[in-house]
């Protein structure tokens, strides 16, 4: 069956706890094939990582050309006693659809490859009348842990074939309270880093023959938490520096420590690139260190980088698409943590719409199959307006 309840229900019931496939994209595989999609799996793997299956389908040859983009890997259930119905049971109760993946993000998935069968059957099986335009999927096993033998590589593969996309939509949970309030059009950057303040170890006793660093790096950690990184910008709320660890790896109560390490997150917007943000805050804790404190970070290698989708023709035909179904007119957001949107966006532009996050890794994960129906005709709206 093609409907967007029964592909989420055959999807939840395969226990793709990442990176397992379990049989999910199997599911997707023999649904494309049969609607004429060409359909590749592929397989990324990488020393020290578990070997993680990958889908890439498409119908069609030429431009325009849309994608949707997902993942069928999900994080584990829990205690699974504690679910209503099981983890991987995909029964449906009192009108909502149980199950982990429900939310994040199979459902949404299956309500893309339900609209777009559906599309294909009213348009005589091609994306258009005169055969122009493509339709695609772009689906990973690999976005809930690493994220290293999935999109990044997909995508990879897909350039070295000569693909290209002109758009793409995301079908993560993007909306915070019901179907219809918010899309995600970009995302803050990511980056991690270690402050390391040097002392000198000594006896608790005689401090004149040490030096102790945990007073100064407590000093540190207050000069880069207060100052501001910036105000915000058009698109994004302003950045933010988090410290979210302090240790000193000692366990006696009589020595002074050696060294200090405190690790923090930036969540950054567009006033930044990478190397620009790395450079403030070096120079800001330079400052704070003067001539007396020996610190240094440690930056952490970092793929999440800043980007937005300007509003445009194309977010101004999605919001048209689910204003017909909701009533509702979403606000394009640039809110929350990250997402594989982050890797897609270098190839074209892109932006988030899923079902509703309320219940997203919790205990008795389900959506509503009302919203489940919707968010296919909403899918449906957006091909009719992009292909139009």
């Amino acid at each position: 069956m093609s409907d967007a309840v029964s592909i989420t229900r055959d999807l939840v019931r395969c226990p793709s706890v990442t990176p397992a496939d379990a049989g999910a994209l199997g599911v997707l595989e023999a649904l494309l094939k049969a609607a004429g999609f060409e359909v590749h799996r592929v397989t990324f793997s990488e020393p020290g990582t578990a070997d993680v299956d990958n889908l890439y389908a498409r119908i069609g040859t030429t431009a325009p050309h849309i994608t949707f983009a997902g993942h069928t890997d999900v994080v584990p259930p829990g205690d699974e006693a504690a679910w209503t119905l099981g983890a991987f049971s995909g029964e449906v109760k009192d009108g909502y659809l149980y199950g982990r993946g429900a939310v994040d993000m199979k459902g949404g998935i299956a309500c893309s490859v339900a609209a777009v069968l559906q599309y294909l059957k009213d348009h005589g099986g091609q994306p258009t009348a005169n055969g122009s335009g493509s339709i695609s999927f772009l689906i990973t096993g690999d976005e809930e842990d690493v994220s290293i033998n999935g999109t990044v590589k997909l995508l990879k593969w897909c350039a070295e074939r000569g693909e290209k996309f002109d758009h793409c939509v995301l079908g993560e949970p993007s909306n915070v309270e019901v179907l219809g309030d918010m899309i995600k059009i970009g995302r803050r950057g990511s980056q991690s880093g270690t402050l390391i303040v040097d002392g000198v170890q000594g006896h608790v006793a005689y401090p004149h023959r040490a030096s102790n660093p945990v007073p100064d790096i407590s000093r540190l950690i207050v000069a880069l938490s207060d100052e501001p990184l910036d105000r915000g910008s058009a698109q994004f709320q302003a950045s933010n520096l988090e410290f979210t660890t302090v240790d000193v790896g000692n366990t006696a109560g009589n020595v002074i420590p050696g060294q200090a390490r405190a690790k923090f997150n930036i969540r950054y917007n567009d006033n930044h690139s990478q190397e620009s943000l790395r450079r403030l805050v070096d120079e800001r804790l330079a400052k704070a260190c003067g001539n007396r404190i020996r610190a240094r970070i440690d930056w952490a290698p970092s793929n999440s980088n800043v980007f937005v989708t300007k509003p445009g023709a194309f977010t101004d035909l999605a919001v048209s698409a689910i204003e017909e179904v909701t009533g509702r007119k979403p606000e394009l957001s640039t809110s929350g943590g990250t997402s594989d949107a982050r890797f897609i966006f270098s190839h074209c532009p892109v932006i988030e719409f899923g079902l509703v996050g309320q219940t997203m890794h919790q205990v008795d994960e389900r959506t509503p199959v009302s919203d489940l129906e919707k968010l296919t005709r909403i899918y449906r709206g957006i091909l009719d307006r992009y292909f139009s």
